[in-house]
């Protein structure tokens, strides 16, 4: 096939380097059939060529297997996890592979974070869009408890439910979120335009979301900040939207 005219395409060049100009062990790191597979914890597990399996703990620079134990040498063990960390085939210390609860694609995220891929997790700070009321909310946090399975009140506020079980439903049942996927992650927000504005932050009421209900505000460069509405106007609303699911 002959490229167009103005195709990019880059010179004819191999990914891996010249092994011959390497140390052997790098060499060996590059070109033998291994398997790796993180066990979390900076542990990775590698099945090499010979079909022996050894432990290596990236953090501390350690292997299992005896050309390491014996001579204390960085071996062929090591340098494989770094290459395969290197070329995105496996997570780095301190993340873990997951599929994400939004978009169903493979994603490495941190540890300790929720099953949703960077791309679709909402960080807390960020402004957002309710695409049914178009209010203004920040978000506080991004979990990976499926909408489905989180009970809140029916309505109100947490003050008002008294613990009958008729007075709970599902984020995924509540009125107006019942055309989000069930399974969408729930984020946690909060009105920072509406109420007392001497209230502290971490003091404001918090309601739960579908993932798909929330849009990014991004700013536009020709304006100074995102379009909203006033906060007398984002009140009303969170008032009167009985889809609204408080925390």
């Amino acid at each position: 096939m002959t490229p167009t005219e103005h195709t990019p395409a880059s010179q004819r060049h191999a990914l891996a380097p010249d092994t011959r100009l390497l140390d052997p062990r790098a060499a060996r790191a590059w070109t033998e059939k291994m398997a790796v597979t993180a066990l979390g914890g900076g542990i990775y597990e590698v099945e090499s060529d010979s079909g022996h399996t050894y432990a290596v703990d990236l953090v501390d620079g350690k292997c299992s297997c005896p050309d390491h134990q014996m001579r204390g040498v960085r071996c062929k063990h090591i340098r494989r996890v770094a290459l395969e960390i290197t070329g995105g085939r496996v997570p780095a210390p301190g993340r873990r592979v997951v599929d994400c609860l939004a978009c169903g694609r493979e994603a490495f995220v941190r540890e300790d974070d929720p099953a949703v891929c960077d791309h679709c997790r909402l960080p807390p700070g960020t402004t957002v869009r309710d695409r049914e009321t178009d209010a203004l909310l920040v978000v506080v946090e991004t979990t990976d408890e499926r909408a489905d399975e989180v009970t809140v009140p029916k309505k109100g506020t947490l003050a008002d439910f008294d613990g009958g079980v008729d007075e709970e439903t599902t984020v995924a049942d509540y009125p107006n979120n019942r055309h989000y996927p069930r399974e969408d992650p729930v984020v946690r927000a909060v009105y920072p335009f509406s109420g007392d504005p001497d209230t502290p932050f971490e003091d404001l009421q918090r309601y739960s979301f579908p993932l798909s209900r929330l849009d990014r505000v991004v700013s536009r460069p020709d304006r100074s900040g995102p379009t909203r509405s006033s906060g007398r106007e984002e009140a009303d609303r969170r008032d009167t939207d009985r889809s609204l699911a408080p925390a």
